[in-house]
């Protein structure tokens, strides 16, 4: 009965496995969701989401696989639920407080509950708005929507309020985590780990636990031995466009800087405006009298520096093409001269951009850059990020 289901999350694009769907299903065997519908869906998210990046599209997927659940008439639930007394009396006291006991109690139990449902649906004609006793909006009714009841039937109500309905739908709480949207801090850092290559480096100073156990056996007596400790050997050359129409990306630009400097030990950055000239720097309140010559820049850091300019490459074409096309300066060598000599000098280069890639064909500029950079351009997102480290590595 759960095929269709685990057809909707392949649909979806969440990459669950026939292993992973057998396992849901063995979980709904052995009664890890009877009879509890926010235990069914955190048995199936457990179950086949492996990646947090995929948690929005199940929440997306699980909401079209199941929708209309809420709408199935009273008739059919009468028919179909049967839930044992004990099960119902065990649940009650272990989840309600006396109170709620002794209201459930005054309606009748859950059997009562729905017959009531039933005889207030053909005796009602229209809505009903607050209230104890119609099927209605706000209230104390134990049926209807955006009200309070602890054993409450939710009719027409698009999310739960109190967290008490018996059912409870369309609880997207990760849409931040899909890999389709803009970046934080810590969903880059989860990106940039990729790139790591860890070197043993300095004094021996770290604990050799292999090494002790192995050394302690074939001496007889305790032999600690140390090592270097392991250190993250990638270096990062960092170029961030600023001012102008990057303005509007400086909170997301910020972050992935917050995050490669967390994650990568040996890195530099400069900053530039639009595309790359003769000059660059560090401090952009004093981007006119401390240029650092970009030729300097080119001969400082050698090859085993991976590249990575951040930019929208949106700018005038004249920016990229010609000698003096600059619009803050007159630049003797047209940008695309400088982006290809950092190319030569880094093999492992990149360009992120954070303009939606959607938008990139309306902008010439953006096509300009991704044809100099050989489509090496990837969205600032986390699936972009992702692709742009395999390039990287």
């Amino acid at each position: 009965m759960f095929v269709p289901f685990f057809e909707t999350l392949r649909k979806a694009g969440v990459p669950v496995t026939l292993r992973e769907y057998l396992s849901f299903l063995d979980g709904m065997a052995a009664g890890l969701a009877t009879y509890d519908v926010e235990a069914f869906y955190y048995l199936a998210r457990v179950s086949m989401v492996k990646d947090e990046r995929h948690l929005d599209r199940f929440d997306r997927a699980f909401a079209e696989a199941f929708r209309g659940l809420e709408q199935i008439g009273v008739d059919d639930v009468l028919n179909a639920v049967d839930l044992p007394a004990d099960w119902l009396r065990r649940q009650a006291e272990k989840l309600l407080t006396e109170e709620e006991k002794a209201q459930i109690e005054a309606l009748g139990g859950f059997d009562k509950l729905m017959e009531t449902l039933k005889e207030r649906l053909a005796e009602q004609k229209g809505r009903h708005q607050g209230g104890s006793k119609w099927i209605g909006a706000g209230g104390t009714s134990p049926f209807g929507a955006y009200g309070y009841n602890p054993e409450g039937v939710r009719i027409g109500q698009d999310e739960s309020r109190h967290r008490r309905a018996v059912k409870v739908w369309d609880k997207r709480e990760f849409r931040n985590l899909d890999d389709t949207v803009e970046l934080g801090t810590r969903n880059i850092k989860v990106a940039l780990k990729r790139l790591r290559r860890w070197v043993r480096q300095g004094a021996e100073d770290e604990l050799d636990l292999d090494g002790t156990i192995r050394a302690t056996a074939e001496h007889g007596y305790l032999d600690v031995q140390t090592r270097p400790e392991r250190r993250n050997a990638v270096k990062v050359l960092l170029f961030l466009d600023a001012g102008g129409s990057m303005d509007p990306f400086v909170k997301v630009v910020e972050e992935l800087f917050s995050a490669a400097r967390a994650e990568f030990k040996h890195m530099e950055h400069f900053y530039f405006h639009n595309c790359l000239y003769e000059g660059v720097w560090r401090d952009n309140r004093r981007r006119w009298d401390r240029q650092v010559p970009t030729w300097e820049v080119l001969n400082t850091y050698g090859p085993d520096y991976k590249c990575i300019f951040v930019g929208d490459a949106s700018m005038s074409p004249y920016e990229i093409a010609y000698p003096g096309g600059a619009n803050e300066h007159w630049n003797a060598e047209a940008g695309q001269v400088w982006l290809q000599r950092a190319r030569d000098q880094w093999h492992d280069h990149l360009w992120i951009n954070p303009v939606p890639e959607t938008h990139w064909p309306y902008t010439q500029s953006i096509g300009m850059i991704r044809e100099i950079f050989e489509e090496r351009m990837v969205p600032m997102t986390l699936e972009g990020i992702d692709r742009g480290v395999k390039l990287l590595a």
